[in-house]
């Protein structure tokens, strides 16, 4: 398994150069969040053609990179692949509609990362995410800590993003989680979520300005929020080409950061084996920890059923 010094080149090669593919390297570009980024897609031309038009941009880059097209040997050496191949998801179709298509898709990207000779970390972020996250995992035989699906981490950006508008404060000054499948079973355990120190469910009590119902409005916007994106301009991809940029920065700098990642689970939350998006600590070694936040009884069985969902959706492509 490879570790990073300060010396060592951090190189990550991305399978699939679709739209949330590029938003994922132009963000790393801009950023500065790799030294060797590669880019592999079925399509050779297109992802050279992606390659040079990131070159131009290099000259106004915060640091330099080396970004070529390649093809899966390149993955030999890398830290770190980023799977976003795959179908996108069409208007009106689920996450779960997805399942079966991107299956056969990511078997045969992962046997093709395999056969490189890749020793390092896999983000999954392909949809549905937990599920496909479960079958690179499966077809990889990585420890489930260097296989990490994107999970909720853009539906908790979207919750602290929208929560900081209604309480009229920095995003980063609140602090909460959308936890479960990254889908339609997702859901905020407001038990949990703080506006700094303080619990919002308790403000929303002691404020008559503020109120539980619009809380939970902003829970289904939440939710929701992919299909409306998808409805206006056919797909999404800046938001989550962002929240894999802040993933990738989290391993690379072994930053034991938490968050809100598809793990699989090893009897935490009383699951085992479901692929499920639940705050985590990602350092270089991949996901570190997977932190059990205290639940109440209710935001359990919401939990206890999105898994239900994960695990009979991946029971339906291996059965």
């Amino acid at each position: 398994m490879k570790f990073w010094s300060s010396i060592e080149k951090r190189k990550v090669a991305i399978v699939g150069t679709g739209m949330v593919g590029m938003s994922y390297a132009y963000a790393m570009l801009n950023q500065g969040a790799c030294d060797e980024l590669v880019l592999i897609d079925l399509n050779r031309e297109r992802a050279a053609g992606e390659a040079m038009d990131l070159n131009h941009g290099l000259p106004f880059a915060v640091s330099n990179m080396r970004i070529s097209a390649g093809d899966y040997d390149e993955c030999q050496d890398a830290d770190i692949v980023v799977i976003c191949a795959g179908v996108a998801q069409k208007q009106g179709e689920t996450r779960l509609d997805l399942l079966q298509r991107n299956a056969e898709v990511l078997k045969s990207v992962t046997k093709q990362i395999m056969d490189s000779g890749f020793t390092g970390i896999i983000i999954v972020a392909t949809n549905p995410v937990d599920i496909m996250t479960r079958v690179v995992q499966e077809c990889s035989g990585f420890n489930s800590k260097r296989v990490i699906g994107t999970g909720t981490i853009l539906d908790t950006a979207r919750l602290r993003y929208m929560v900081g508008e209604y309480f009229e404060v920095d995003p980063r000054n609140i602090h909460g989680y959308v936890i479960g499948e990254h889908g339609d079973s997702e859901f905020v355990p407001w038990s949990q979520a703080l506006l700094s120190t303080k619990r919002v469910v308790e403000i929303c009590k002691e404020n008559n300005r503020y109120s539980i119902e619009e809380l939970e409005k902003i829970s289904e916007q939440v939710r929701t929020s992919a299909y409306t994106i998808i409805k206006a301009k056919n797909a999404t991809y800046y938001g989550i080409g962002m929240s894999m940029v802040r993933l990738t920065k989290a391993v690379l700098g072994n930053e034991n950061s938490v968050l809100t990642v598809s793990a699989k689970l090893t009897g935490e939350y009383g699951q085992n084996g479901v692929y499920v998006g639940v705050p985590c600590i990602i350092g270089r070694s991949g996901i570190g920890k997977i932190l059990e936040i205290d639940l109440t009884d209710e935001e359990k069985g919401k939990f206890i059923a999105s898994c239900k969902t994960l695990s009979d959706s991946y029971d339906e492509i291996i059965n």
